[in-house]
């Protein structure tokens, strides 16, 4: 209801006190009040960018926020996702950043969705409200939420980080671009590492996820230049902007239902390819490894292919770093080999997916090895729970 009947809609004394600041901004006024509080906004994700522009919507006054989320609150979200306390740790995110909105504004309606979102739901879900806010972080989602937003024509806001880089745009507005124009094909699966792979810096997602909130309250208003068109690029360690011209391409698809995104982002295929390539590597448990550690043998290379910076964070005794970027460039083949030198490989990162990588490359170049199962992770949970979790 972007339009809504403003004589219809009533500011209380209260809200005269509470959005003073608003009120005396001409392009806000009373009538932009109105509309924000008979504005309703759903917001896919309560993480990263999900808690800065949860709690910017709250504070403004959108009178509904629906929020979809099936996590529960772990101590690495609390970094970055500020609309979480660690009192909250191991219970739901969405009830814990409704517990955070209601603190910050207790008459705004919250709608709690604790599933995850799929082609089933989705439309069902998005229907009742004016737009959707995306704060998800994987390719799937993205693409699930952009034709959702399409077939129902409703403003998607979108934004994305990585690392010390974010972007944000407004999709599927006034006639503009949508997700596909910006992708029209998803990326191979893996070549974009996720956060938990990469790493972000916290307050990255405070400007990315305050841009998409900014954007969102625009729309309400019908104020300003939004992003629709525009793409725009942040780099953090530069403290830099930029913007790159979006335009819908007119020979995309049509969308005409939602469909498996998990098959159309290659997800099902990479994960088979990934058993099939752990099926053909040699596998032993943490409690294995420990006991050949502690039998003395000298008659093995541990050997760790994450980088450099997670190793200084935990180490498993005796281990020998060289990354698997190295491997992958050639270089640390001959490296690997020449440390073998007639002993048993065996090889290790942080869960067992790059050491299993590692392992399939050095196993082309003929040299075998052995994956430990679960990583430091799984080193950390069941042999040391001294080696910090990360």
């Amino acid at each position: 209801m972007l339009n809504p009947n403003l004589d219809d809609i009533q500011l209380t004394k209260e809200d005269y006190e509470r959005y003073s600041r608003h009120l005396i901004l001409p392009e806000v006024g009373v009538d932009g009040q109105k509309r924000l509080k008979a504005a309703s906004v759903l917001c896919i994700g309560t993480g990263g960018l999900g808690s800065p522009l949860i709690l910017y919507l709250a504070a403004a006054g959108v009178g509904r926020i629906g929020l979809v989320d099936f996590d529960v609150v772990d101590y690495s979200n609390l970094q970055r996702q500020i609309i979480h306390g660690t009192s909250w740790v191991d219970k739901p995110k969405i009830e814990s950043a409704k517990h955070r909105i209601l603190e910050i504004n207790p008459h705004c309606q919250v709608d709690l969705h604790n599933t995850r979102l799929s082609a089933d739901n989705a439309l069902k879900i998005f229907e009742p409200y004016d737009i959707i806010v995306d704060g998800t972080d994987n390719f799937p989602t993205r693409y699930l939420v952009n034709d959702a937003c399409v077939l129902l024509n409703k403003p998607n806001v979108y934004g994305s980080i990585f690392r010390f880089e974010g972007q944000a745009t407004v999709f599927n507005y006034e006639d503009g671009p949508n997700y596909r124009d910006l992708y029209p094909e998803p990326p191979p699966p893996g070549l974009v590492p996720s956060c938990a792979e990469g790493g972000v810096l916290g307050i990255l997602c405070g400007i990315v996820g305050s841009i998409q909130a900014t954007e969102t309250i625009k729309i309400i208003l019908g104020a300003g230049n939004t992003l629709s068109g525009r793409l725009l690029l942040y780099n953090s360690l530069d403290m830099s902007f930029r913007e790159l011209k979006l335009r819908p391409n007119p020979v995309r698809p049509v969308i005409e239902k939602l469909i498996d995104y998990e098959q159309f982002c290659g997800i099902p295929d990479a994960k088979a390819a990934e058993a099939q390539q752990k099926a053909a590597i040699d596998e032993m448990s943490v409690t294995d490894l420990k006991q050949l550690l502690d039998s003395d043998s000298s008659d093995y290379v541990l050997l760790d292919v994450r980088d450099p910076n997670e190793y200084k964070i935990a180490q498993i005794p005796g281990s020998v770093l060289i990354p698997l970027s190295e491997i992958e460039s050639g270089a640390g083949v001959e490296k690997v080999r020449g440390l073998v030198n007639g002993h048993k490989l065996i090889a290790h990162c942080k869960m067992g997916g790059r050491s299993a990588k590692a392992l399939s490359i050095l196993k082309d170049a003929g040299i075998e090895g052995t994956n430990v199962t679960g990583g430091i992770l799984a080193w950390s949970r069941e042999v040391d729970p001294s080696v910090p979790q990360y």
